[in-house]
């Protein structure tokens, strides 16, 4: 993402990009997630603009070095070009703004005319930090301190801010604040809606019209799906969809429940009974894996594959009919108990 310094004066009201707390109401967080809340009142967390150390030489994650290791590696040649290009042309209005120093980007001497911005300068970069709090921080890209934040924060120089609410909900351990660009935001949980409408679309469409599919679409997505059977009432398997999609199920993640749901109930019925076969053959030992790793069937040893995705498969060989009769006797007496 690039930003344009235009010389004017700074002004909060005109920007809509701003640090926010990160917030997910799916995870623990002390209790503050049932109040909608990431930290308590007057809570607030600084970071120092990271650093990278290497043969004595410190060099900091400044998004402004067009030697960084992100930047080196773009692979298409033309955008790599481009990327440096952005960079001298920031830094070179940083350095007349900041320091007066006149800077010509296609001089091949330009880092060594570097005064400020270089990024090994422990004096300017270690002032450089971030105080976060339950308050928004807005920042503008005209003005050159908030400009130099920005770059640092979508080049990961604050472990603690996400470069995006996509990033944030993305990453494995959720952040505590994300730099909120309001209409890629606005965007992000937008789809997040309507993915979640979609397989809640879905699940209304098979509780009217296809009961049956539905019972094998949960006993498929839901880890406890041994404890639906064909005697289950609707309106709870209906249920639990309805949570599972929410993120209420063992998913808590509601977008990766909800597109596996989809996933799930866009399958063929003769794919998905099997995937529901299979899972619930393993839990009742129909099926077993062997120490190498493979998948056989318990009474006559045959091999079946590595993965449940491999067992399906086998089994609608119609070579292996016999076999299938077998599994799906068995467990169909559980389902029908």
């Amino acid at each position: 993402m690039s930003f344009t310094l235009v010389d004017t004066k700074y002004s909060p009201r005109r920007t809509s990009v701003a640090v926010k707390p990160y917030f997910d109401g799916n995870l623990a967080n002390m209790g503050l997630e049932k109040y909608g809340l990431s930290l308590f009142e007057g809570v607030t967390h600084y970071e120092q603009l990271a650093c990278l150390e290497n043969n004595g030489i410190k060099r900091y994650v400044t998004g402004l070095n067009e030697f960084a290791p992100d930047v080196r590696n773009i692979p298409d040649v033309e955008l790599r070009e481009a990327k440096v290009k952005e960079i001298r042309t920031t830094v070179a209005e940083l350095e007349k703004i900041l320091a007066a120093n006149i800077l010509d980007i296609e001089d091949k001497d330009f880092w060594n005319k570097v005064q400020l911005l270089r990024p090994d300068n422990d004096e300017f970069w270690g002032k450089i930090d971030m105080k976060c709090g339950n308050d928004p921080i807005f920042l503008d890209a005209t003005d050159p301190y908030d400009l130099i934040k920005l770059y640092a924060i979508n080049a990961g120089g604050f472990s603690i801010i996400a470069k995006s609410y996509e990033d944030a909900r993305s990453r494995h351990k959720s952040p505590k604040f994300f730099l909120d660009k309001f209409e890629d935001t606005v965007s992000s949980k937008t789809e997040s809606k309507k993915l979640r409408n979609k397989a809640l679309s879905e699940l209304q469409k098979l509780f009217d019209k296809n009961t049956n599919k539905l019972l094998f679409v949960a006993k498929v997505v839901d880890i406890a799906g041994i404890q639906y059977k064909k005697s289950t009432s609707n309106d709870v398997v209906y249920d639990n969809m309805d949570g599972f999609i929410n993120g209420d199920g063992t998913e808590k993640n509601s977008n990766r429940a909800a597109q596996i749901f989809l996933d799930a109930s866009g399958l063929d019925m003769e794919t998905l009974k099997l995937r529901a076969m299979v899972k619930d053959a393993t839990y009742y030992k129909i099926i077993i894996t062997k120490a190498d790793g493979f998948i056989y069937h318990k009474d006559n040893s045959a091999l079946l594959g590595r993965s449940q995705v491999d067992v399906v498969e086998y089994l609608k060989n119609p070579l292996n009919d016999e076999l299938l009769q077998d599994i799906t006797k068995k467990v169909e007496k559980y389902w029908n108990s």
